[in-house]
């Protein structure tokens, strides 16, 4: 991998393509960055529209409509193109017409003699990442899902917002599926070094019932966005910004993110949310967490849909 200058190449430009690029110009991130889509001019207007903004932005970013060749000397491709969840439709309905457009984005970028670190955001996350590490050839350290990335960030929002704690604070994950099949760990979940029990302990008024609202209320937010608005971008768009600033500035940060087990929790050959050290050579090391059973059985759930509802169409 080059490492002259930092180029990220984003493919699908449509709601959280263009909120990511637009996040990635306001941090500063890359040095490059170009959009590619199949709606060529849409691609072209948010070039032209994200460059005007540049005498604004923290530090200079080269970004241009460009082609699948442009991956080529790309440190990231994050790929953000596919199907939209329709209202009523759950992520996993999304499966097979998304499977058939990866198949085709995805030989079109090792086409190019890319061999650098794809980031997955197109749901169904995990299935996709998946499906985007038998189609790449490139090792499973190297294909990275959002996973849960946005969940956990929703779990910590809610938490923070329940117990008026900065959200910052609050250290909890959420692992699994990326969708129905998704649970907290509240077993590791704390806030300032105490567990969140110990803050329902010493806070009249708040129970565990509300806390098991707040997970329901984390798993079925899109849902609950979508109605709203018809999709989710800003959360997740930051989200990948996170992922993306881990990678290239090297930093071995935690995130909970679908990765490829290889035996941890139990299991294997499977993409799927969990927390993981991010560094400049993609998932550095899963974490494993110690779940409690039922915990371990939730999440061993979670493991088996998605195995089964990939089972048809990854053969």
């Amino acid at each position: 991998m080059g490492n002259h200058v930092n180029r990220v190449a984003l493919i699908g430009t449509g709601m959280v393509g263009s909120s990511y690029a637009f996040a990635m110009l306001n941090h500063g991130v890359a040095e490059e960055l170009v959009l590619i889509d199949i709606n060529k001019e849409k691609s072209e207007g948010d070039a032209m529209d994200l460059n005007h903004g540049l005498p604004f932005a923290p530090s200079p970013t080269k970004i241009w409509y460009g082609q699948y060749e442009d991956c080529k000397s790309a440190e990231i491709v994050v790929i953000c193109a596919g199907a939209n969840q329709k209202p009523g439709e759950t992520r996993l309905d999304l499966l097979e017409k998304n499977v058939s457009i990866f198949k085709s984005i995805v030989t079109d970028v090792m086409k190019s003699g890319f061999d650098g670190i794809i980031l997955v955001a197109t749901n169904p996350v995990d299935i996709l990442t998946y499906a985007t590490w038998k189609f790449s050839g490139l090792p499973k350290e190297r294909v990275i899902g959002s996973g849960t990335i946005l969940d956990s960030a929703r779990f910590r929002f809610l938490l923070g917002d329940y117990f008026s704690i900065d959200t910052r604070n609050v250290h909890a994950y959420i692992i699994g599926e990326h969708g129905d099949t998704e649970l907290p760990v509240w077993s590791h979940a704390n806030i300032g070094g105490r567990t969140v029990s110990e803050w329902l302990d010493s806070s009249s008024g708040k129970t565990q019932k509300d806390l098991d609202e707040i997970f329901v209320n984390v798993r079925d937010a899109a849902y609950h966005i979508i109605e709203r608005k018809g999709a989710t971008y800003y959360g997740i768009a930051m989200g990948l910004l996170r992922v993306t600033k881990a990678i290239l500035q090297n930093e071995n940060s935690i995130l909970t993110i679908s990765a490829c087990l290889d035996g941890e929790y139990g299991h294997s050959d499977v993409y799927i949310g969990v927390p993981a050290v991010i560094n400049r050579s993609g998932i550095h090391k899963i974490v494993e967490l110690d779940l409690n059973q039922e915990e371990q059985e939730k999440f061993s759930h979670s493991v088996q849909v998605l195995k089964e509802t990939m089972q048809p169409v990854m053969k």
